[in-house]
Order: C-alpha cells, then structure tokens, then sequence
C-alpha cells in the first residue's frame, strides 16, 4: 500500500471517529430524552443527514471494502452499519423515551444510502 494511501485513510479515520463520538452522544441524548429541540425537531431529516455523513465516512476510512455474504459481494460498513441501524431501531420500542417508527427507519437506511452512494462516487483520483 502506498505512503499516500496509508496517509490519506487516517484522516478518514480521524473523522469517522470524531463522528462516531457525536453519532454516540446524539443516540445517549435521545435515549435518555435529552436530545436538543433542533433534532427532535427535524427528526427525519436528522435521521439522513446522520445516517449518511455516518456511511460515507466509515466506507471511505474502510477504504471502501468488501466481504462476501451468501455469495453476493457487499460493502463492508454500509452492511454492517445497516444492520446496527435496523437493531437499533427495533430496541427503540424498549425505550420508554424513544418509539418505533418505520418512517425513522426508511430515513436510515435512505440516509446509508446515499451516503454509500456518495462514497463511491468520490474516487481517490477526485479526492
């Protein structure tokens, strides 16, 4: 692997964990009914913003890899992250200040999407 590459992945790597560490904080504040009214707000577009800026950075600090899963080849972050998203969706309904909400789901996983989307579209060539 070249120096560059190497260089290049630990500022992805940097961010994804600055994020992660807000992505923790946002989901503590809204388990605990802390969250402020901006998000609570804004719920589902919070939830594709947050979902995509989470998905984009984790494939780019994974440097966009693979696994293959039942034959089919998968990203590697947007598949194990779209799983977190849908247990902790789920666990929701356990949480006497959060909800079940399909709609929140559907944002999730559109906001892994395109995040997904974004991250393989900025080739290294472009940045």
């Amino acid at each position: 692997m070249k120096s560059s590459t190497v260089k290049a992945n630990w500022g992805w790597w940097l961010l994804s964990v600055l994020f992660a560490l807000i992505f923790i904080a946002i989901l503590i504040g809204a388990y605990t009914g802390n969250l402020p009214p901006a998000l609570t707000q804004n719920d589902k577009a919070a939830h594709l913003i947050l979902y995509a800026i989470a998905t984009f950075l984790g494939h780019r600090a994974f440097d966009r890899r693979r696994m293959k899963l039942l034959g089919f080849v998968l990203p590697l972050f947007p598949t194990l992250f779209t799983l977190f998203t849908i247990v902790e969706e789920g666990l929701q309904s356990l949480s006497p200040n959060r909800s079940l909400d399909a709609l929140d789901l559907v944002m999730s996983l559109l906001g892994v999407a395109i995040g997904y989307w974004l991250a393989e579209r900025k080739k290294e060539g472009n940045g």
